[in-house]
C-alpha cells in the first residue's frame, strides 16, 4: 500500500471525523454525507480484488486504514468496511456475472453491501434460521425475518443466508438486489454506540431472484468464511479507539493538576499510559498476524476451496476476542482517569467507551466465540464440529 493511500485516509479522518464527534454520536439520517466524501478519495470498498475492478488492497494493509478511520469514529469505520463480509463471499463464490453486475460498480463508489444472517429466535445458532429460499422454476423465492443487518437500509444489494431444500447442505446464500419487490425495512435500531452507522431489522416477503444469484457452496459455511475478514477488521477498530483514548488521556493529563504538578508527571498516571501503549501494540500485532493469514489464503490459486476446508480461521477468532477484551480494559482505565467527568456525556471519553463495547458483541459475542474456538481448535480433531 502506498503512503499516499494512508495519507488520504488520515486526511479524511481529520477533516470529516475528528472534529465532528457530536454529529457522529447522533442518530442522523443514514447514510451520512461523509461517506460520499470518502468515495471522493477513490478508496471506497478498497479491498475489492483487482479482477473485480477494485484497488486490491489486502487485509493486512486494511488494518492501518481501519485503525485510522476508527481513531476518527468507530461507527464511520464500521460502515465503510462491513461490506467486506458480503463482497468477499460474492468474490469467492459468485458467478462471473454476479461479480460483474454487483462488485465492479462498487469499486471506488459510495456503494454498500449488507449481509443478512441474524434472526431473533435463532440467535447465535444460525443453523436454526427460518428464512427460506424456495426454488420455483428458474428463480429462488426468499422469505423471512432478519434481525440485525448493518447498511441494509441503503445497501445496493443484500447477501441473504436462508434454508433451502434444493441444496445438499440445506442452506444457501443468495444475492438479492435492494430494489427487489418484497424487501422491507422494518426498523432502524437505536444503538448505544457506533451511531454513525445504521443497523436494521429487515423483512423479506416473497423476494424473487434468478437462481443464478445463489453463491456456489453451503450457505452457512460461506457466511462463516466471510466473517473471517469482518471479524479481523472489527478487532482493528478497537486499536483505533484505544489510540484515541490514549491520546485523549494525555491531553487531559497535561492540563489536569495533581499535587501542584501536571497529571502527566504522576507515576501512577504514567504507568497506566505505558500499560495502554503495550496493549495497543499487542492488539495491532494480533490483527496484523490474522490479516496476513487471511491474505495468504486469498492469494492462493485455490482460495475458495481452501477457505471451505478451513472455515473459521483461529487467528480471526483470537483477534476479535483479544481486542474486544483488552480494548474494554483500556476504555475502563481511560474513563477512570477523567474522574466523575468520565461518567458524563460532556466528555468524548463516554462516547469512546460506548463505541469500544461493540467489539465484544457483534458478529459473535465472546462466549459464542469461546465455544467456537473450543469446538474447532481445542477438541480432538475427530470430535470437532
Amino acid at each position: 500500500m502506498s503512503s499516499d493511500v494512508l495519507r488520504a485516509v488520515k486526511e479524511f479522518a481529520r477533516k470529516e471525523l475528528l472534529d465532528n464527534a457530536g454529529q457522529l454520536d447522533a442518530l442522523a439520517e443514514a447514510p451520512l454525507p461523509l461517506y460520499e466524501e470518502f468515495a471522493g478519495t477513490g478508496l471506497m470498498n478498497w479491498w475489492l480484488p483487482k479482477d473485480d475492478g477494485g484497488a486490491g488492497i489486502g487485509l493486512e494493509d486494511s488494518i492501518d486504514i481501519v485503525s485510522e478511520l476508527a481513531y476518527g469514529d468507530a461507527g464511520a469505520a464500521f460502515t465503510l468496511f462491513i461490506s467486506v463480509l458480503g463482497t468477499s463471499m460474492v468474490s469467492l463464490y459468485g458467478s462471473d456475472e454476479l461479480k460483474e453486475r454487483h462488485l465492479k460498480p462498487m469499486a471506488g463508489s459510495a456503494a454498500f453491501c449488507a449481509t443478512l444472517g441474524s434472526e431473533q429466535a435463532a440467535g447465535s445458532e444460525l443453523g436454526n434460521i427460518t428464512t427460506t429460499a424456495t426454488l420455483q422454476g428458474s428463480n429462488y423465492v426468499v422469505s423471512g425475518q432478519k434481525f440485525f443487518s448493518t447498511n441494509s437500509g441503503f445497501a445496493d444489494f443484500l447477501v441473504v443466508v436462508a434454508k433451502s431444500a434444493a441444496e445438499p447442505s440445506g442452506y444457501v446464500a443468495v444475492v438479492v438486489p435492494k430494489d427487489t419487490p418484497g424487501v422491507r425495512i422494518v426498523k432502524r435500531w437505536d444503538m448505544i454506540g457506533l451511531r454513525a452507522s445504521a443497523t436494521y431489522q429487515v423483512t423479506l416477503e416473497g423476494c424473487r431472484v434468478p437462481a443464478t444469484n445463489a453463491l456456489h457452496g453451503p450457505g452457512l459455511r460461506l457466511l462463516e468464511i466471510g466473517l473471517n475478514a469482518s471479524r479481523i477488521l472489527i478487532a482493528t477498530t478497537a486499536v483505533g479507539v484505544a489510540r484515541r483514548i490514549r491520546d485523549l488521556s494525555m491531553e487531559y493529563g497535561r492540563t489536569k493538576r495533581l499535587g501542584g504538578a501536571a497529571l502527566t508527571e504522576n507515576a501512577v498516571f504514567a504507568s497506566k499510559l505505558g500499560q495502554m501503549e503495550m496493549q495497543i501494540e499487542c492488539m495491532k500485532s494480533v490483527c496484523k498476524a490474522a490479516a496476513r493469514e487471511y491474505d495468504a489464503v486469498m492469494q492462493s490459486p485455490d482460495a475458495a476451496t481452501q477457505f471451505v476446508r478451513q472455515g473459521t480461521l483461529k487467528s480471526a477468532l483470537a483477534a476479535k476476542m483479544l481486542c474486544g477484551q483488552i480494548g474494554w480494559d483500556i476504555a475502563g482505565v481511560g474513563s477512570e482517569m477523567f474522574g466523575g467527568l468520565g461518567y458524563t456525556n460532556e466528555m468524548l471519553i463516554g462516547k469512546l467507551v460506548r463505541d469500544m463495547r461493540y467489539v465484544s458483541i457483534v458478529e459473535g459475542g465472546d462466549d459464542v466465540l469461546r465455544d467456537l474456538m473450543f469446538n474447532r481448535y481445542v477438541l480432538p480433531a475427530s470430535k470437532r464440529a
